[in-house]
């Protein structure tokens, strides 16, 4: 079928990961042994307990080559050949090994829940899911070439951000936002009174689903496997329904379960900074200790109270001025050192000249710098603007960093315009992206992270229970909100004059306008396109039976 893949020399590929050096049983045994508590725990702090004591899902490289091994090659295990590395009984499917490992992680829960649960009923030959395997090796393999063509900072920080923009504009004009802005995955308009609107439109998403991937295959698969029209029916329909379907069809776009993501998320990020980092904080576990142990009475005492608060606020000046001082160190540090490291680096236009030559749509007439923005003109500022309601709270302020941004992009002066493509400014938010945001080295564990939420203990996850009731769904929307709000200083919240609560307050009303499942659909449907399109431009202007034809294999649509 297809031709082997020839990996390259194990010099050019990146060494594989060392052995963890601990375990979570050393750091379990070590929390064993803590002081323990002298007061009865709450009821939220014995529910926390009670979570952590379940088992949870070993997501190793140990763990992860042994789940790859008895999924996708039973044949070398039971044959003993268990100290052969991965690399050489799979087909590569990127030019790193750690991203391999964990796709292949998430190909094996899809073939062992898809394909085995047929298929091994009907023979336990291994030949038809090497090829399937190897289908999806080669697409993948055409993604990446065609992903490092795409220009990632314009898609993620210009074009995704303006359909949020346009998501979060058009959520007070609902009703008629299909109508000034269709898609034919979400036709017609759900109508309460007919039942047939339903069906009608799920069949259109389920079409169109369709059409994305077969294009997809028409294009990444070679011709002799886009000839086998079963094995292209069976990844499409895995892709088409069993990935994008249970994601995008699924309960993913219900406000509610946006909700709860964006405070699990949260969440996970407090888990990896030190929960004690501000003194708000530490100030109030130190008052509820006190308390606790009978140390400081309620209403305290008063006596010489006064001279302790100035002479604790005198002796805290010094190091609140040291602590400044640090961070401003370290901030001057970090941008004369990324802007040493900028400089060194070839400019934007020169990367967008050869992007925009390699690409099979971008005429030749085309000027790649016309084409190419300056980083402080994407829409991923604006998106903040419009979540913040710049506009409306404090207009003074919006209008002087649209001044400010203006003159930093098209100002009279040219040395002035240091925000302009391949000025100083830009070049510097350029290497800021591409080496701390956008580097791939982060791509494994962000794959690791989907593959352990979306397929928990690897395999499918259970069917999903009942949609929570209004009154859980406010409940929810109340809690991203606390979460989302207490990532925010103290310090700032009491500069603007506001309390906790009016912040709380704030950011309910700015999270309903995740509440349309309909429109969160839409704006799926939408980022959907636009990143098929950036990395298979042919689809902007041939259909999938013209992919097919220029194949030579229309007649088998």
């Amino acid at each position: 079928m297809t031709q082997p893949f020839l990996r390259p020399p194990t010099t050019l590929q990146p060494r594989p990961k060392a052995n963890p050096t601990f375990s979570s049983s050393s750091v379990d045994t070590q929390l064993q042994f803590r002081t323990p508590q002298h007061s009865r725990p709450s009821s939220e702090t014995r529910q926390s307990l009670s979570a952590k004591s379940s088992p949870a899902q070993d997501v190793s490289e140990r763990a992860t080559v042994t789940f790859i091994r008895r999924v996708l090659c039973p044949q070398h295990t039971s044959e003993g050949n268990e100290t052969r590395p991965i690399e050489e009984l799979l087909p590569p499917l990127t030019s790193s090994n750690e991203v391999d490992l964990q796709l292949y992680a998430i190909i094996a829960i899809v073939v062992k829940e898809c394909v085995y649960s047929w298929y091994g009923k009907i023979t336990s030959d291994q030949t038809f899911v090497e090829e399937v395997v190897r289908i999806i090796a080669h697409c993948t393999r055409g993604l990446e070439g065609r992903l490092r063509k795409v220009d990632l900072e314009s898609l993620v920080f210009d074009e995704i951000p303006e359909l949020v923009d346009n998501h979060i504009l058009a959520f007070n004009a609902r009703a008629a936002y299909h109508e000034l802005s269709p898609h034919p995955a979400l036709s017609p308009v759900l109508d309460p009174s007919l039942d047939t609107s339903t069906t009608q439109q799920s069949k259109n998403e389920a079409d169109h689903r369709q059409l994305l991937v077969q294009g997809a295959l028409a294009i990444l698969l070679p011709t002799e496997d886009l000839e086998n029209i079963c094995l292209r029916t069976l990844v499409a329909d895995v892709i088409a329904e069993t990935i994008l379907g249970r994601s995008i069809g699924g309960r993913v776009c219900e406000g509610w379960f946006i909700w709860t993501s964006i405070t699990k998320l949260v969440e996970a990020v407090k888990a990896q900074v030190n929960p004690r980092a501000t003194g708000e904080e530490i100030e109030v576990d130190t008052r509820s200790r006190l308390e606790k142990y009978g140390l400081l009475s309620e209403r305290g005492d008063d006596t010489g109270s006064s001279e302790d608060r100035q002479r604790s606020a005198f002796s805290e000046v010094p190091w609140r001025c040291l602590q400044y001082g640090y961070l401003t160190v370290m901030a001057l540090q970090f941008v004369i050192v990324g802007l040493f490291a900028a400089s060194s680096e070839p400019r934007r236009s020169s990367w967008s000249a050869k992007g925009a030559s390699d690409s099979p749509v971008v005429k030749p007439t085309e000027a790649p710098a016309a084409i190419l923005r300056p980083i402080l003109d994407f829409r991923i500022f604006s998106l903040l603007s419009t979540m913040l309601d710049l506009a409306l709270r404090m207009p003074w302020l919006s209008g002087s960093l649209a001044l400010l941004q203006h003159h930093l992009i098209a100002s009279p002066l040219v040395l002035l315009r240091v925000g302009a493509v391949d000025g100083l400014l830009d070049q510097y938010l350029h290497h800021f992206l591409t080496t701390h945001v956008l580097s791939p080295c982060h791509l494994p564990a962000l794959l690791s992270t989907v593959r352990v939420n979306l397929f928990p203990r690897n395999s499918l996850p259970p069917p999903a229970p009942d949609p929570p009731t209004p009154e859980q769904q406010t409940e929810l929307k109340r809690r991203c909100a606390e979460s989302l709000s207490a990532l925010l200083p103290g310090i700032f919240i009491r500069a603007a004059g506001l309390s906790r609560e009016d912040v709380v307050r704030e950011v309910e009303t700015e999270l309903d306008v995740w509440s349309d499942a309909y429109l969160n659909k839409h704006l799926a449907y939408q980022i959907l396109d636009l990143v098929v399109v950036r990395l298979l431009p042919e689809m902007r202007e041939k259909g999938v039976r013209e992919l097919m034809e220029a194949r030579g294999i229309g007649n088998q649509m």
